[in-house]
């Protein structure tokens, strides 16, 4: 077998702010805001409090070090669930969230392993979502593992924050150097250590030297590298924070630019320090003189409660156009019945130009309750539009039934213009209040989404789908963390049936959820004949679909007990003499409280975009925390008049998508058709028994160590919990998930169709090996605008000099690809080729790099840079078993460096 290996480097993209509401300040050197929120399903315990406390304390001050006396924690708020007892000490959060939080304690879905890990899927430079703490990481001694709780948190803080990757590759551990020596993939490379085979049995363990496979010419699979315990070297926290010496990132002078790790490969041979220092929190802020951080971080205790949510609807003249009014009815009597959890305090508020309370907070226990809100609906649209009246009113009816806005949220829909909103903007923050914004057509006040971003709400946008209300409420769920709490959204969807005529549509249930199952129809003129059969051929009928007495044209079946497994099919009648517009949706809720349903989020890049930049959409399909694979999720994006693109979302790993089969589905958005609010929402969809669970550890967390050697001693940590082959990747079921990702909204753009100005995307998958005396590439085809549509053509090139491709890409010798024609964006491209003019020996080192051209003749970045080497096996008996410490290869690449910079 011929080696296939890659150094891989990458481009610094645009940062583009994630869409994750955060808190976090840097005020002079100090963080505040920061949340850690414990899961509802952690067993309550005092000392995973105290750890927290420690941890952040041990951390403030290695990250004030690690930055060079620039940062430190302040002030952290730790969020304890409802479900642990009160105490006197435990505060009422504002607008804190298990949601929101930058990191979490939970328990991993099936025993996954304690690694603390960041889920980042941004580019280089992006904040991450949030950092995973186990709560056994918290409570164990795991300091031989990953060093002190503290140093993990700040690797993990650098993940999160400042949107750097590790420095290390689980996948490939080991690299042949541009000096022709294989060293372990690190940074930096001043770490020493020796590379061994560990076979363990009946609790004991044995090493043996690694040898060279005598395929490849690097090492033997399973071969591991051990580090020296006594280190000097201090960089780099992003490698092995674990070891004592080590107290810094890598900067431009320690930086391994030819390892292939995530760093390279999304970073552009950026270093770390080099990223952390172009980052916002790092632009204004100086050194400071002290020594130590000033002051040690302080800590709030807040307690989570229960759910107070105050509906404020909008009742001015403008909603009785485009059946407004009734849209609204039908989506928040939907939100009542079938969204709210049980238990949680609902009230309502509408307002025109004046504000009127229709319902002080209720609790919701039975479908009595549900009953006596949507009673008082709005039946007529008249007035004018006043938003801080219907805000005010909001809080009122919250105080006046006993409860604090601090932590309540408020969901605001308007379709109006209102230049007051300003007036009533400090109220609003100083309340405490969470407020989620739903803007109805294209006149809704500009200011609202104001109010959510500064709230810390969800913005949402419903114009021309007649499905966008309903699935803005159904996004508006708890934000405890409970997700077995939480409504599934399974079927959105609007259907234009001709008179007469009968329409089919099937519905998916699957074994994760069942709960609270309904299906409801809406209808514009007449209410249609409806038929729908389970799995089983149980059937349901018109009459048992219960009408609203609002006459607001909504029926809803709700399915007793658990519905059942498998596909339902329902099929619908206009039996009016004219076109009409019925709507299916389709909610459940999760079948166990101890089996997370599988689950869909999504949401853009960031909240605003200005043409010709694009943006990025997301989507993250799992089960708890595993990732869902190889299903289909497609994105729906409406601009402000009405027109929908529909875009494909990927998993592979290329183009927009970070990394391949990790869950987290993204492409590319670049289709704007004039300013405004636009909407997204997402299906995702499982067909053919095509999805399976990954069990595979996470990207982006702390390195298991496998052992040290100390004193010249190996001295092995118990083995890594590992997955087994046949395990990693678990078949589920078919299923379907529809999910709203908010709204984002767009400046700068002409109006209607317009030639796009951005080139193809960045390659940076591409692959190299030798063939006899031919190179093999692999790579994914870029399209002809980023990723959509098929580039022009290829630009290859190649050299014997890694730095010299990197630095002087256009004057490398060119490769002939007068054969090579570009295939659709997103498909495998494979091209061959002899590498002339130069001479081949065993154990020459190749440089491989490509570039893709439009039809407007614009270039894309260069791809990542591949490596292929030409490795003539060696009978076996031959091969040497290489044990030799790394530390003996670091002078010769020292040597190197040192030549080159003189150069």
């Amino acid at each position: 077998m011929v080696p296939r290996l890659t150094v891989i480097l990458f481009l610094t993209l645009r940062l583009l702010p994630g869409m994750k509401s955060s808190m976090v300040n840097l005020i002079n050197n100090g963080y505040d805001g920061i949340v850690i929120a414990i899961n509802p399903s952690v067993p309550e315990d005092e000392k995973l409090i105290q750890n927290i406390k420690e941890m952040v304390t041990e951390a403030s001050t290695y990250l004030f070090h690690a930055t060079k006396r620039r940062v430190y924690f302040r002030n952290v708020s730790i969020l304890i669930p409802m479900t642990w007892k009160s105490k006197s000490e435990y505060l009422m959060p504002k607008q804190e969230s298990y949601d929101q939080a930058e990191v979490i304690v939970a328990n991993p879905y099936l025993k996954h392993g304690d690694d603390p890990y960041t889920l980042q899927y941004g580019r280089c430079g992006e904040k991450g979502q949030y950092i995973h703490f186990t709560p056994n990481f918290l409570l164990t001694n795991n300091l031989p593992i990953y060093g002190s709780r503290g140093r993990a948190f700040v690797h993990e803080w650098a993940h999160l924050r400042w949107g750097i990757f590790d420095e290390y590759n689980g996948d490939q551990p080991f690299y042949i150097s541009r000096r022709n020596t294989i060293e372990a993939t690190r940074c930096s490379t001043h770490i020493t250590g020796t590379n061994v085979i560990v076979k363990c049995q009946g609790g004991s363990c044995i090493t043996r030297p690694c040898r060279r496979d005598s395929q490849t010419g690097l090492y033997e699979a399973k071969c591991t590298f051990i580090p020296e315990k006594s280190q000097t070297a201090r960089e780099s926290i992003m490698f092995m924070q674990s070891l004592h010496s080590v107290t810094e990132f890598c900067t431009e002078k320690t930086h391994n630019v030819e390892a292939p790790n995530l760093q390279n490969k999304m970073c552009n041979g950026k270093s770390t320090w080099d990223v952390i220092m172009n980052s916002t929190d790092f632009q204004n802020t100086s050194p400071m003189t002290e020594m130590n951080p000033p002051t040690q971080p302080t800590f709030s205790l807040l307690k989570s409660k229960q759910r107070v949510v105050c509906l404020v609807l909008d009742k001015s003249g403008s909603m009785s156009s485009e059946d407004r009014l009734f849209r609204m009815n039908q989506a928040a009597e939907l939100f009542l019945i079938q969204i709210i959890e049980k238990g949680s305090l609902v009230g309502m508020v509408t307002f025109d130009s004046v504000a009127e309370i229709r319902n002080n907070l209720t609790k919701i226990t039975d479908d009595n309750v549900y009953e006596n809100i949507t009673a008082n609906l709005p039946q007529e649209a008249n007035g004018g539009t006043s938003i801080c009246r219907g805000l005010k009113a909001g809080f009122q009816a919250i105080i006046q039934s006993q409860q604090s806005t601090s932590g309540s949220e408020i969901i605001l829909l308007t379709d109006g213009e209102d230049n007051e909103i300003h007036s009533c903007i400090e109220e609003v923050k100083q309340s405490g209040v969470i407020i989620h914004t739903i803007a109805l057509g294209p006149s809704a006040a500009k200011e609202l989404e104001t109010l959510s971003d500064m709230t810390g709400g969800h913005r949402f946008y419903a114009n021309k789908d007649i499905n966008g209300l309903t699935n803005a409420f159904s996004r508006i769920s708890s934000r405890s963390g409970n997700i077995t709490q939480q409504t599934i959204q399974l079927e959105s969807k609007a259907l234009a049936i001709t008179e007469k005529k009968w329409v089919n549509g099937t519905v998916p249930v699957d074994s994760t959820i069942g709960n609270d199952t309904f299906f409801v129809v809406t209808w514009t003129i007449k209410k249609p004949e409806i038929l729908l059969q389970d799995p089983k051929g149980k059937k349901y009928k018109t009459s048992d679909f219960k009408e609203d007495k609002l006459n607001i044209h909504s029926a809803r079946l709700r399915i007793p007990g658990i519905a059942e497994t498998g596909t339902w099919t329902y099929s619908l009648l206009n039996n009016h003499a004219s076109p009409q517009i019925l709507t299916v949706t389709v909610t459940t809720r999760a079948r166990s409280p101890t089996t997370p349903p599988v689950t869909a989020t999504a949401h853009m890049s960031q909240n605003t975009a200005h043409y010709p930049s694009p943006v990025i959409v997301y989507a993250q399909v799992s089960q708890g925390f595993l990732p869902v694979l190889g299903i289909n999720v497609t994105a729906i994006i409406e601009t402000e008049d009405g027109h929908q693109v529909t875009l494909e979302l990927w998993d592979n790993g290329a183009g927009a998508d970070t990394v391949k089969n990790d869950g987290i589905y993204s492409r590319y958005f670049t289709d704007y058709r004039g300013n405004g609010r636009y909407s997204l929402k997402v299906h995702a969809e499982a067909r053919n028994n095509t999805a399976r669970l990954s069990l595979r550890q996470p990207q982006n967390k702390a390195l298991y160590i496998p052992g040290y050697i100390e004193n010249g001693k190996i001295i092995l940590n118990p083995p890594r919990p590992e997955v087994k082959d046949d395990l990693a990747k678990a078949e589920i079921e078919d299923f379907s998930r529809l999910t709203s990702g908010g709204s984002f909204t767009v400046s700068g753009a002409p109006p209607g169709n317009h030639p796009s100005v951005l080139p193809p995307n960045k390659i940076i998958d591409l692959e190299a090996k030798f063939k006899e005396d031919h190179i093999q590439l692999s790579w994914t085809a870029p399209g002809n605008v980023l990723d959509k549509g098929k580039a022009n053509s290829y630009i290859i090139r190649i050299s014997k000099s890694f730095l010299d491709l990197q630095k002087d890409f256009d004057n490398a010798t060119l490769v002939n690809t007068s054969s090579l024609k570009p295939k659709e964006a997103g498909s495998d491209e494979n091209f061959e080729f002899k590498p002339e003019p130069f001479r081949i020996e065993n154990g020459t080192n190749f440089y491989i790099a490509v570039q893709a051209i439009n039809e407007a003749n614009l270039t894309s970045e260069v791809s990542n840079i591949a490596q292929a080497i030409k490795f003539i096996p060696m009978p076996e008996d031959s091969v040497p078993a290489l044990g030799t410490k790394i530390s003996a290869i670091n002078l010769a690449i020292f040597a190197l460096a040192m030549i080159l910079s003189i150069v």
